[in-house]
C-alpha cells in the first residue's frame, strides 16, 4: 500500500460524509478505532482527535449518529482501551523497552512517552489524550511504572471524558454553523494543533541532547582546573 493510498484511507476516516455512509455500523466502527488507538500498541497511527471531531459533525448534520449515544460509547471504549494498555504494560514490564522495532511497533515512541511520563507524572494520562502517539503508549508506561491502579483509573476516566466530549461537541456545534466544505480544513487544523506538542518535545530533546556534550566538557574542564589549582597549592606549600 502506497502513502497516497494510506492518506486516502485516513481521509475517509475523518470525512463526515464518508463516515455517515456506514449508517448504524458507524457506532461499532468508531468504538473499535477509539479502543484500538488507546488500548493496542499497534493503534498509534489511527486518527483520534480528527475522528472524534468528524463524529460530532456527523451527529450534527445526519441521522447516522446520536450525539449522546456516541459520546457514551466512545467514553467507555476510551476508558477500556487505556485499561487494557495499562495491563499490557504491567504484565510485560520493562521488557517492552527491549522489544524490537517492527512495522506496527516503534520503540522510540515508547521511550518518548516514558520521558513524558517522568516529567509530568500521573497527569500524563489526562494530557496524553490530546497528544497523538503519546496517548497510545501512556497507559502502557503507567503500567510498567506500576502506578497504583485506582490512581490510574481516576486519571483514565477524567481524561477519556474530557477528550471525547471536547472533540465531539466541537464538531457537533461547528457542524451546525459552518459550511460542510470547510470541515476538512478544520479537521486538518485539529491534526496540526494536536501534533504541535510532539514537535516541541522533539525540538526540546534535540536541544537537550546537543547541550549535553557541552555541559560534560564544561564539567571536565572545571574538574581539571580544580585539580590543577589543588596541585599548585600543594606545590607552593612544599
Amino acid at each position: 500500500m502506497t502513502l497516497h493510498e494510506l492518506y486516502q484511507h485516513y481521509r475517509h476516516l475523518t470525512d463526515p460524509q464518508s463516515l455517515a455512509a456506514f449508517g448504524p455500523a458507524l457506532y461499532a466502527i468508531l468504538g473499535t478505532i477509539v479502543f484500538a488507538e488507546t488500548g493496542l500498541l499497534v493503534g498509534f497511527f489511527l486518527p483520534g482527535d480528527s475522528l472524534l471531531f468528524a463524529a460530532g459533525v456527523v451527529a450534527a448534520t445526519t441521522p447516522a449518529l446520536d450525539i449522546v449515544k456516541i459520546n457514551a460509547l466512545l467514553i467507555v471504549c476510551a476508558v477500556v482501551g487505556d485499561a487494557v494498555g495499562f495491563q499490557i504494560g504491567a504484565r510485560a514490564g520493562i521488557n517492552l523497552y527491549k522489544r524490537e522495532k517492527s512495522f506496527f511497533f516503534r520503540p522510540q515512541h515508547l521511550q518518548r512517552t516514558k520521558e513524558f511520563y517522568e516529567e509530568h507524572g500521573g497527569k500524563t494520562i489526562i494530557m496524553a489524550r490530546f497528544v497523538p502517539i503519546i496517548r497510545t503508549f501512556a497507559p502502557v508506561v503507567a503500567g510498567i511504572a506500576q502506578m497504583p491502579y485506582r490512581r490510574f483509573a481516576m486519571f483514565n476516566i477524567v481524561g477519556a471524558v474530557a477528550w471525547v466530549i471536547s472533540m465531539t461537541l466541537l464538531g457537533f456545534f461547528l457542524g451546525k454553523v459552518i459550511n460542510p466544505k470547510s470541515v476538512d480544513k478544520i479537521a486538518l487544523l485539529i491534526i496540526f494543533i494536536s501534533v504541535l506538542p510532539l514537535v516541541f518535545e522533539y525540538l526540546r530533546h534535540r536541544r537537550k541532547k546537543a547541550a549535553s556534550p557541552a555541559a560534560e566538557s564544561a564539567e571536565v574542564a572545571a574538574a581539571e582546573a580544580s585539580a590543577k589549582a589543588a596541585s599548585d597549592s600543594a606545590d607552593s606549600k612544599s
